[in-house]
């Protein structure tokens, strides 16, 4: 490869990963604004968003915005931040990529006010010529009400958007977490 088509695709690599980034963050402002049209064209026609425990399970675009309609109906204002987004490109394809993405929510669910610490494990993929989400999946720390968050961080039971507390899907539930806490718990 010349060093002019290396730079090309160095550029084309760059220009991939501002697009991913933006996906991403429009996704809050789309959840927020309820824009479910906006929603609809973040991911692909077969795209998937998905929970880690279960509750979310859409599969193609259509069911994704059907699953929007179920959270608006107990959600009023909502703020969702992005933090950190890690992004890797599939070396084999270069219309697909992967990422991680920390994530804070502010919620008004079903009269309470509450906030939530997330993950999204996102695939991505370029679909008329543009990134979308190929699948989302959605891991919560704590999912509390706000008067109930400095109590919900020393317990393991920090899903507490339903009816009963339930364990949240991370850090305990990582392997590496889990292999930390059985080499060296005794310290």
């Amino acid at each position: 490869m010349s060093a002019v088509d290396d730079l090309a695709a160095r550029v084309a690599r760059l220009e991939d990963r501002a697009e991913i980034r933006e996906l991403v963050a429009r996704y809050g402002f789309v959840v927020d604004d309820r824009d479910i049209d906006g929603l609809g064209e973040l991911f692909a026609p077969d795209g998937c968003f998905r929970s880690r425990d279960g509750v979310i399970d859409a599969h193609g675009r259509e069911a994704v915005i059907e699953t929007f309609h179920g959270r608006y109906a107990a959600l009023g204002l909502s703020l969702h931040v992005t933090h950190d987004h890690v992004v890797s490109f599939d070396e084999d394809d270069p219309d697909r990529a992967g990422g991680l993405l920390s994530s804070h929510a502010e919620v008004h669910r079903n009269g309470r006010t509450m906030v939530a610490a997330l993950r999204y494990e996102d695939r991505y993929r370029r679909h008329e010529g543009r990134w979308r989400f190929a699948d989302r999946l959605l891991s919560f720390m704590y999912y509390v009400p706000v008067e109930e968050y400095a109590e919900a961080l020393g317990s393991l039971d920090r899903m507490r958007a339903y009816d009963s507390p339930r364990p949240a899907d991370f850090p305990e539930q990582s392997a590496s977490w889990q292999d930390y806490a059985r080499r060296f718990s005794r310290r």
